[in-house]
């Protein structure tokens, strides 16, 4: 047991030692202040809330496994949804998602700055070459399952962004009522 004791000691002086330091002296460890100053406590702050009745900008209120419901209209089916008008898109799974079928984007005026393109109830791998040639044309390609494209898109547009999406159903709610977004 002796033995044992004179092995451990120097570990009991080092452990007792640290035991008495104080761990917080006081001041505070980190760079950046948690509070707020004077003058950012002042300031004003504004809320812009996105309604689903703006007619300025298009608003995917709810999707299901048949279609969308896109500023109150009922869309069947894979959709184009643009700046003003909402168009069906000729795809029927990710794997119809070409250059061909992303030049409606290319070619609309004002130029779109982002394509979000949801390819059902999970995300897929599109060509890289047709998304290499998407942002050859300026213009940016974000790859989401559906659900996801629905709410990214509705977050550009409120955000007044020139945005489209291109949305094929998720084949998972086939149910009769809507799945809303928000």
């Amino acid at each position: 047991m002796a033995g044992a004791l004179r092995l451990l000691s120097p570990f009991l002086r080092w452990r007792c030692a640290a035991a008495t330091k104080p761990l917080y002296n006081g001041q505070p460890q980190r760079g950046h202040r948690l509070t707020p100053s004077d003058d950012e406590m002042y300031q004003k702050t504004t809320i812009h809330r996105l309604e689903k009745e703006s007619h300025e900008i298009m608003f995917i209120e709810a999707y299901n496994g048949w279609g969308f419901t896109i500023n109150g209209d009922k869309v069947v089916g894979p959709c184009a949804v643009l700046p003003r008008a909402i168009l069906q898109w000729n795809v029927g799974t990710y794997k119809d998602i070409t250059a061909e079928s992303l030049s409606l984007f290319r070619l609309l005026e004002p130029r779109i700055e982002i394509v979000v393109v949801g390819t059902g109830d999970k995300v897929e791998r599109l060509d890289p070459t047709v998304l290499k040639l998407m942002r050859q044309c300026g213009i940016a390609v974000e790859v989401q399952d559906t659900p996801n494209a629905c709410a990214t898109f509705n977050f550009l547009t409120s955000e007044r962004r020139v945005a489209a999406a291109g949305l094929i159903p998720p084949p998972g709610f086939r149910q009769h009522s809507d799945v809303a977004i928000g």
